[in-house]
C-alpha cells in the first residue's frame, strides 16, 4: 500500500489513540467528608457539590480532593458507592451525578435519632467524564472521626473498545485502473 504523507500521519495518530485507550489503568479511591474533627454540611437551599477530603486511597489519582470530583481516566465501567449520615429532624441526602446529569440518590428522613443512607452504581464513562456527590437540597448530613459519609469508586478492571472506526484507504497508480 502507498499512503500520502497526510493519510500516514492519520493513521498513526489513530494507532496512538488505540493503543492508549486499550490501556487499563488501575483506579480506585476511597473518602470521607471530613479530614478532621466533627460537622455538619448543610443545609442549603441548592445542591452543591460534596468534596470528601479525607482520602485514604487514590490509585491513579483520579478524584480531585479540592473539587470533590473523580474524572475518568480511560473509557470503561466504573463503580460507585456513597454513604451520607444525618441526625435531627433534617433530611440526609446525597445524589451521584454524572456530568451534571443526576443519576441515582441516597437518601433518608431521621424519625428519631440517627440515620444513613446509601447507594451505589456501576456508570460507563468515557475518558473525560465527571462523577460527584452532591448535597440534596435542604438536606444536611454530618461527619466526624468515624469518618459515616463516603465515596468510594473503582475501574471495573476491564475496559471497553472504542465503537469501530472504519478506515478506507484507496491507492492509485498508473495501470490501476479499476
Amino acid at each position: 500500500f502507498v499512503f500520502s504523507s497526510e493519510q500516514r500521519a492519520k493513521l498513526e495518530t489513530e494507532i496512538e489513540q488505540l493503543k492508549q485507550e486499550s490501556k487499563v489503568k488501575q483506579v480506585a479511591f476511597s473518602a470521607s467528608l471530613l479530614d478532621q474533627g466533627d460537622g455538619d454540611t448543610g443545609p442549603f437551599n441548592t445542591q452543591i457539590i460534596l468534596i470528601f477530603k479525607h482520602v485514604v486511597t487514590n490509585i491513579g489519582n483520579a478524584y480531585n480532593p479540592h473539587t470533590g470530583i473523580f474524572t475518568a481516566p480511560v473509557r470503561g465501567v466504573y463503580h460507585f458507592e456513597w454513604k451520607v449520615y444525618g441526625y435531627g429532624n433534617i433530611a440526609a441526602g446525597g445524589v451521584l451525578f454524572r456530568n451534571g446529569e443526576h443519576i441515582f440518590i441516597a437518601y433518608e428522613i431521621p424519625a428519631s435519632g440517627n440515620v444513613s443512607a446509601s447507594n451505589g452504581a456501576s456508570l460507563l464513562l468515557e475518558a473525560g467524564d465527571q462523577v460527584s456527590v452532591r448535597l440534596l437540597a435542604n438536606s444536611r448530613i454530618h461527619d466526624s472521626h468515624n469518618h459515616h459519609t463516603t465515596f468510594s469508586g473503582h475501574h471495573m478492571l476491564f475496559t471497553l473498545a472504542p465503537p469501530p472506526r472504519v478506515v478506507t484507504c484507496m491507492n492509485w497508480y498508473p495501470g490501476n485502473q479499476g
